[in-house]
């Protein structure tokens, strides 16, 4: 079983708080890169240092700052494999799936499937609200996106897959011996690490409905699932896809995508309705593609597990 995999005598719940620190000090690493463009960028051209998160999203051009924020996640996915390998003394398989080995389809079919509904949603919303969006697609700058997104973009969900729907989810599990408990403060703290985004103070707080719900369904389809690869495939088209098809100027991400949102973003239906409608819907198909039953005892029930 996926969850009880990081769980034996030896893997104390202090050791998950030790490698946290080090995965967290190794995006810290990763973020070297941006920290010396901007500093080498100051001196050289004489412009003034940014002071806010803001200041610094809009200090390079937008290809060149994705790129920079993506490489701290090549870092922090390699903390991840470090702790998992040596203070864990696990493979990253045991902390992927409890398959003999990935089950690739279920990504490429988590993936497609969120990569269709999310086009043609967008393309929906773009047909029937031409005044809110402008066709922004530029061959030479989308190309080079393009490259970045595809090659940087996975790394970066696969990581926060990893420390999320993986790590800390085998991590509380050692703590509390039960499923509950960890699927609730994996999603709680996944959506607490997006407070810093512009959206929250775009749209307000009510966007944590969708921030903890998201990582509240990622959760249940790992669990369910007795693996991440469903949570890989969703998360890597949701951030794929979204950032080549559209940006707005109030985004985390400014990219050369497809699109541009000219709305005010504001707390709507559109904050609550994937997590009320969509999701649901999502759980149902994933359920019976792969025939997922005893929903209690997998989301809620206690492990028992003498090792």
């Amino acid at each position: 079983m996926f969850i009880e995999q990081g769980i034996h005598s030896g893997n104390k719940f202090w050791k998950y708080l030790l490698g946290s620190l080090f995965i967290i000090t190794a995006s810290f690493v990763g973020q070297l890169p941006l920290l010396l463009a901007v500093i080498g960028k100051t001196i050289l051209s004489g412009a003034s240092y940014p002071e806010t998160n803001e200041g610094v999203m809009r200090f390079f051009e937008p290809n060149l700052t994705l790129f920079l924020l993506l490489i701290s996640f090549v870092f922090a996915f390699g903390g991840i494999y470090f702790v998992v390998k040596y203070l864990h003394r696990q493979t990253l398989l045991s902390v992927t799936t409890s398959r003999k080995k990935v089950d690739w389809s279920r990504i490429w079919f988590s993936f497609g499937l969120w990569s269709v509904f999310s086009i043609v949603t967008t393309l929906v919303f773009y047909f029937s609200n031409p005044s809110l969006y402008v066709l922004d697609f530029k061959p030479i700058p989308f190309a080079v996106l393009f490259i970045i997104a595809v090659v940087l973009i996975p790394v970066q969900t696969s990581t926060e897959e990893y420390v999320f729907r993986g790590y800390l989810m085998q991590g509380f599990a050692n703590l509390a011996r039960n499923k509950w408990f960890p699927l609730l403060m994996t999603s709680v703290i996944f959506g607490g690490m997006h407070f810093f985004n512009p959206e929250v103070t775009k749209v307000g707080n009510i966007i944590f409905v969708y921030y903890i719900g998201t990582g509240l369904f990622l959760g249940i389809i790992t669990l369910m699932d007795e693996g991440m690869e469903l949570a890989l495939g969703f998360h890597a088209a949701n951030n794929l896809i979204g950032a080549l098809l559209i940006t707005s100027d109030w985004s985390a991400f400014q990219t050369h995508s497809i699109f541009k949102d000219l709305s005010e973003p504001q707390a709507g239906v559109d904050v609550i309705l994937p997590v009320v409608l969509v999701y649901p819907l999502l759980l149902f198909v994933f359920s019976k593609k792969y025939q997922w039953n005893n929903w209690k005892e997998k989301l809620t029930g206690r492990i028992d597990v003498n090792k």
